[in-house]
Order: structure tokens, then C-alpha cells, then sequence
């Protein structure tokens, strides 16, 4: 019969690619990983893994086995947290993830908040990209995540909570007087400035600007939005910003004007994703009504 212990070793060594890794993973010595490995595979008449000194592979029947373990693994959880629904609501501990342009802006607006109405709730926030976040919620890893939409989430559940446009930041010597919008074709699109490849806020604000791509690159390649509100400081370009992240980046840059995105909109729209069986949906519910009446406010106070 196979156990759950050998579930999760094989897991731990897809994860890893290595034996010694996975074991320190499990927190078990290498040789009980191997052999209860060796033992699965042998209930099982194949060969989960390819293994010499320096590589671990695994096989092609060992990916069917490892899509079917993760689907186990997620079954049990799942049936592991049932008692939680008799729990009172935010009670129980929940891990979130959340994408690099997301957390530092949204979180220190709603978390004091949810910590006041639910002193006892314990939530661990993990930061990733989106591609990362969609995938450990699917294989259960997290919770939910907070995603910037549109972004594929094929299978999942999406719950909105918060839609905002971009404002185009520049040095006030270099931005137009006396307007509060700019349109993409009065913006010199040659000095945008926006995140590397992988942010999904770039894709977002090249989508807000009509432009699949810039004409011209810059050589400044960024993963935050801070240097990049410096180098704009620095005269040497400007950007994009999200309103959600525009007082915290601009209240301190007296140097700096943000004129709002006059493009269609919204031009992107906040979520939390969980998977569609997940059992404390009426938690993730109650979370997105705290969010969004906590960003409600900070708007009316900062907007």
C-alpha cells in the first residue's frame, strides 16, 4: 500500500531534483528517503525517477505518477482542514501569496484592519510572481494568492476586489502645466521607463497604452518600482504607476508630477485566486470585503 510518507518524498524530490535536498525537505535521512522511494516504485512497477551522482531526472511515467500524487496530497489536505469550517470565521491559519507590484502598497492599507476585527487570524504572506503564485495555489501550496488580473488563471476562481488606473510619472521640469491627464500619444513613449520581462505590470501598462512592446527599450532593467521612481527623480526617463502605489512612491518626491493615464479603463483589476474546491471560500469572501472597505478609505484619505 502506498503511504502518504511516500508521497510526500516524491514530491519533495520533484521539488528539489535532488535526494539530499528532499530529504533534509522531509526532514528524514537520505537513505529512509531512497529506500521508501525504491519501495513505491517497486509497488508501483515503475520507475518515478532517473538518478546517478550528479542528476535526478524523472521519467515519463514518473510525471503521470507525480501529476496523480499532487492531486492525493491536495485530497487529503483538503479533507485535513475540514474541521476548520466549525472554526469561527478568520480563525484559523491561512497562507497568501502576493505579487511584488501588489504587496508592499496593499498590504500595510488592509492588514491593520484585518488584524483588528480578527486578532486570532494568522496569515503568512509569501511574495512571488504571478506564474509562480498561480501555480502553487493549483497544486495546493498556498491558500489563495493576490493577483494584478487580466492574467491566465485557467481552472481557478478569481474574486475581485479593487480596479484602478495608471498615472504617468515624470520630473515636474519635464511634464506638461496645468493638466491632470495625459493620452499615450502626447507621452514620449521612447523615455517610458517600466519593469523587466516576467512583471505582469508592464504587460499591463503596455496594454493600457495600446503597445505590444516599447519602439525603443531602455537599458535600465528594473524588478522595483522605487529605483525606478529614482532614475525618474534623476531626470532619465519616466513611468507608469498604479494608482494603489502612487502615494507611498510620490509622497516624499516633491520633484515629481503624476498625471492619470487618460487611456481606457480600469487598467488593471486586484484578486484573490483560490482553487474552485477550496473549503474556506467564506473566509476568502470576508477578506475581499475587509480589502476592499480598507482601500475605500485610504482612497478617500489620500486621493
Amino acid at each position: 500500500m502506498i503511504s502518504l510518507k511516500q508521497i510526500n518524498y516524491i514530491l519533495a524530490v520533484e521539488k528539489t531534483l535532488h535526494f539530499k535536498k528532499a530529504a533534509e525537505l522531509c526532514h528524514v535521512s537520505q537513505s529512509a528517503l531512497s529506500t521508501a522511494i525504491n519501495e513505491m516504485e517497486n509497488q508501483l512497477g515503475v520507475k518515478v525517477f532517473e538518478r546517478n551522482n550528479k542528476h535526478v531526472l524523472v521519467t515519463d511515467c514518473g510525471k503521470k505518477v507525480l501529476i496523480k500524487a499532487k492531486k492525493i496530497k491536495l485530497e487529503l489536505d483538503e479533507l485535513m482542514q475540514l474541521s476548520q469550517l466549525e472554526q469561527a470565521p478568520l480563525s484559523t491559519p491561512m497562507t497568501i501569496g502576493v505579487i511584488p507590484t501588489v504587496g508592499p502598497y496593499l498590504l500595510p492599507q488592509v492588514l491593520p484592519e484585518v488584524r483588528k476585527n480578527y486578532p486570532d487570524f494568522k496569515l503568512k504572506i509569501i511574495e512571488a510572481q504571478s506564474h509562480q503564485l498561480v501555480e502553487m495555489v493549483r497544486e495546493g501550496n498556498l491558500d489563495a494568492a493576490i493577483l494584478a488580473l487580466p492574467y491566465p488563471t485557467d481552472g481557478l476562481l478569481s474574486f475581485k476586489f479593487w480596479q484602478e488606473d495608471f498615472f504617468w510619472v515624470s520630473h515636474k521640469d519635464e511634464c506638461p502645466s496645468q493638466v491632470d491627464e495625459i493620452t499615450t500619444k502626447e507621452m514620449e513613449l521612447d523615455k517610458l521607463m517600466l519593469l523587466k520581462e516576467g512583471h505582469c505590470l508592464k504587460d499591463h501598462a503596455l496594454a493600457a497604452c495600446q503597445q505590444k512592446s516599447l519602439a525603443q527599450e531602455s537599458s535600465f532593467d528594473s524588478t522595483s518600482l522605487h529605483t525606478i521612481i529614482q532614475m525618474v527623480a534623476g531626470k532619465l526617463g519616466t513611468t507608469l504607476v498604479p494608482e494603489m502605489a502612487l502615494y507611498q512612491l510620490l509622497h516624499n518626491e516633491s520633484e515629481l508630477r503624476a498625471l492619470h493615464l487618460n487611456e481606457t479603463g480600469p487598467h488593471r483589476e486586484i484578486a484573490i485566486i483560490i482553487r474552485p474546491n477550496y473549503i474556506k471560500t467564506d473566509d476568502i469572501m470576508l477578506l475581499t470585503d475587509q480589502f476592499r472597505q480598507s482601500l475605500s478609505h485610504y482612497q478617500k484619505q489620500n486621493g
